[in-house]
């Protein structure tokens, strides 16, 4: 009899953590709207903006990528930061595909942010 009640206790365990990961990660998409921006910071300080896909996933996907870029006037020491758009580099990338581990944190963009403006700015 113990023997039953101890495979019917592994059987359950097998079958819950089985299916641990699948519900996290399903709520997890259902989160990220693929038409809105996101900001995504990784792990060695870059910080990205774009549209996100498959968030939960190994690798998830980030389309219409921009960055800011910082310079400083030598003269005045004044910092000028300026919004670039992804794709003109030498290899022209359409997207980035970033692993989640290299993830530490996402927002989003909010519509009357300055990057929302830039970014819209740039469109026209």
């Amino acid at each position: 009899m113990t023997k039953f009640w101890i495979s019917m206790l592994l059987g359950w365990l097998l079958v819950t953590c089985a299916s641990c990961d699948k519900p996290a990660a399903a709520s997890q998409t259902s989160v990220v709207d693929p038409a809105k921006y996101y900001a995504v910071l990784l792990n060695n300080n870059s910080v990205y903006f774009g549209r996100l896909e498959s968030l939960g996933s190994d690798y998830p996907v980030l389309r219409d990528v921009y960055y800011v870029q910082s310079s400083v006037n030598p003269e005045t020491k004044a910092v000028t930061n300026i919004l670039v758009r992804r794709g003109k580099e030498w290899h022209g990338p359409d997207r980035m595909i970033i692993s989640q581990k290299a993830i530490v944190f996402i927002e989003p963009v909010g519509a009357d942010s300055k990057v929302a403006q830039l970014i819209a700015a740039s469109k026209k």
